[in-house]
């Protein structure tokens, strides 16, 4: 086939600081570069798609960078959207990986093709096996997880693709959350070696899209469930500590290199660290915690109960933390809305911190600490999923992160 001149567009069209150490980190939003490292690694001589989307930028300043890019096609051209990543490290060759193709998770290409997914959940999760299966993408992280969604026949199915080493702890978490006052999703089965695990589909809706059409959950429904989990038994299971410290320094690391040139942001950073740092050093894990609670985890049911979908990170943490997690979210939603909307949410956030204040008779300021890191760790999704915006969103979220530290 006759090779196409065309060249695809790079979108969102953002800059970031030069990196010394990664001299090729510009490349990564470069439209030019990026098409041509597309086209070396694709075996298909398809015409340009209507545009590259970078779905997800991870980077670790001085060490390494990774993109991870949308390959999305016009409507009339039938094509689904591809996936595929670059990354640069300081100390290795550039990488480039055309979805599903993973070096780290050696079970997605397998996972992720209907046919050898059929075989699979023949292997591993059905009782009665089946000829034919439904592949789609729900969310891909390179290197880390895929989530896909399995349809064989009338069975609906999540697959979690993981690195196969985190197999075990994921299905310990399950056992833990599954202590806690919430639904939770059925293992259905797993496959070690390939770092894949079956969930059940539970039918409800997200409950950040329920709050968003002003259908706010009872603070203290969430609170009960919740608590139950603080309260569960370890199971005999050894449980990896939640690392509040290392994932501090690095959200610290992303922010200091993305707001270097802006005087005001550096020094709006400086004020938010100088109270952080000293509550992150001393901070220590006290009980069984989610560590990554909020809204968009969790999925409203018909019957009103609420289901929680993502647990991966539960073990030894703190309470507190868990609930500024959820106020965090709350409050970075609040800032990116306008309006009623932007008031009803911080209404909510108010009406939830106060529920939490009053049932567990805990103090406003150690709460607001716990608030506070987490909404600084939020800041960085600014950058990990970048709009042209970004630099204005950085500055109102370290702003914010400041009000609330007072």
């Amino acid at each position: 086939m006759m090779e196409s001149s065309a060249m695809s567009t790079v979108y969102p069209q953002v800059q970031f600081p030069e990196d010394p150490a990664l001299p090729g980190l510009s490349d990564l939003f470069d439209s030019e570069w990026v098409w041509h490292a597309y086209r070396s690694g694709s075996a298909d001589e398809l015409d340009a798609p209507y545009r590259i989307r970078v779905l997800q930028f991870s980077h670790n300043p001085g060490r390494n960078a990774l993109v991870c890019y949308a390959v999305e096609w016009r409507p009339d051209q039938y094509i689904p959207s591809g996936y595929f990543s670059v990354g640069i490290d300081r100390r290795k060759p550039i990488t480039l990986q055309h979805f599903p193709e993973d070096s780290e998770l050696p079970g997605l290409a397998h996972a992720a093709d209907p046919g050898s997914a059929v075989a699979l959940a023949n292997r591993h999760v059905l009782a009665i096996p089946v000829r034919r299966g439904h592949v789609e993408v729900v969310r891909y992280r390179p290197g880390n997880r895929a989530v896909l969604r399995h349809r064989f026949g009338k069975v609906k199915l999540f697959a979690r693709v993981v690195r196969p080493l985190a197999v075990t702890p994921m299905l310990q978490a399950a056992a833990l959350v599954g202590q806690s006052g919430f639904v939770i999703p059925r293992v259905a089965g797993h496959w070690s070696a390939g770092g894949a695990l079956w969930f059940s589909e539970i039918p409800g809706r997200n409950l950040r899209e329920c709050m968003r059409q002003g259908d706010y959950p009872d603070p203290d429904d969430i609170l009960h469930n919740i608590y139950a989990l603080w309260s569960a038994s370890p199971q005999g299971y050894d449980y990896p500590s939640f690392n509040l410290s290392g994932l501090y320094e690095r959200a610290k690391r992303t922010i200091a290199h993305a707001v270097q040139s802006d005087d005001e942001a550096t020094r709006s950073l400086h004020d938010a660290q100088r109270i952080l740092d000293s509550f992150v050093t001393s901070w220590q894990p006290s009980c069984l915690s989610h560590n990554d609670f909020y809204d968009d985890q969790m999925l409203a049911l018909p019957d009103g109960r609420i289901a929680l979908v993502d647990f991966e990170e539960a073990g030894p943490g703190d309470p507190m933390l868990d609930i500024g997690n959820f106020l965090a979210h709350l409050r970075w939603a609040a800032s990116t809305r306008l309006g009623d909307e932007a008031c009803s949410i911080n209404a909510y956030h108010n009406r939830f911190l106060y529920a939490s204040l009053d049932r567990f008779h805990w103090t406003e300021t150690e709460l607001a600490l716990r608030e506070a890191v987490c909404l600084f760790r939020i800041c960085t999704s600014v950058v990990r999923r970048p709009q042209r915006d970004w630099e204005a969103r950085l500055k109102v979220g370290l702003d914010t992160v400041n009000q609330i530290l007072g």
